[in-house]
């Protein structure tokens, strides 16, 4: 049963619970619950209803799941407001998203407008994702990103517009680590690339002065 991944998922990731009864306190659980039902509703074309229980899920909660999205077992949403997720996005399972997080679309697509995220999937505090891409299973969005192309698996992207920054040929299970923090930074890491050339460009330099005052020094 979903729902109970879901409860069971919430009172395994967030280790300020203290018990399983807290869980009836989370957000993220009462999003799920009325997010399951209004899903059915909307697959029978139940439209207007699907979108009440949906809005009332949001008044709740201050998360915005469009019924219309499918999601997999066992999603954890942290905190989770601000949280929005389109109507054409596909969530796998053991995902885990945080606050002020945006699966939305560009405005110029049509059709399937939103993301697609694979499995065990980190997606940190206000990342945005945009348009009909593929975040690959195993990744991770930085905090603050804002991914418009397709991430591979097993990757983990930062910046903006995001870019990969890690691959790792093992795969792991970023929702799980809950770890927004220890991410490579990629103006660090292009500082030091141009820091690198820079050193090679005067060792040059100093060979070439080197070498025309030895031919000075014959002629």
């Amino acid at each position: 049963m979903k729902l109970l991944s879901d409860f069971n998922t919430i009172k395994r990731k967030d280790p300020a619970i203290k018990s399983g009864v807290e869980v009836l306190l989370y957000p993220s659980f009462w999003a799920m619950l009325m997010y399951r039902p209004a899903h059915v509703f909307y697959r029978h074309r139940l439209f207007f209803l699907a979108r009440l229980i949906s809005q009332l899920a949001r008044l709740l909660t201050g998360i915005e799941i469009h019924p219309g999205a499918v999601i997999g077992e066992g999603m954890f949403i942290d905190h989770g407001m601000g949280v929005v997720i389109g109507e054409t996005c596909e969530i796998g399972s053991n995902v885990t998203i945080y606050q002020g997080v945006t699966l939305g679309g560009t405005g110029k697509d049509v059709g399937k407008r939103h993301p697609t995220v694979g499995d065990n999937v980190m997606i940190g505090s206000g990342a945005k994702v945009l348009g009909p891409i593929v975040i690959g299973s195993n990744s991770k969005v930085g905090a603050g990103s804002v991914v418009i192309h397709d991430v591979p698996e097993n990757s983990t992207v930062v910046g903006i517009p995001a870019r990969v920054v890690r691959r790792s040929v093992v795969q792991d299970t970023p929702s799980d680590e809950l770890d927004q923090i220890r991410l490579p930074d990629p103006v660090e890491i292009e500082i030091s690339s141009l820091r690198a050339r820079l050193e090679l460009l005067e060792i040059k330099m100093k060979n070439n002065n080197a070498s025309e005052e030895r031919k000075n020094e014959n002629i």
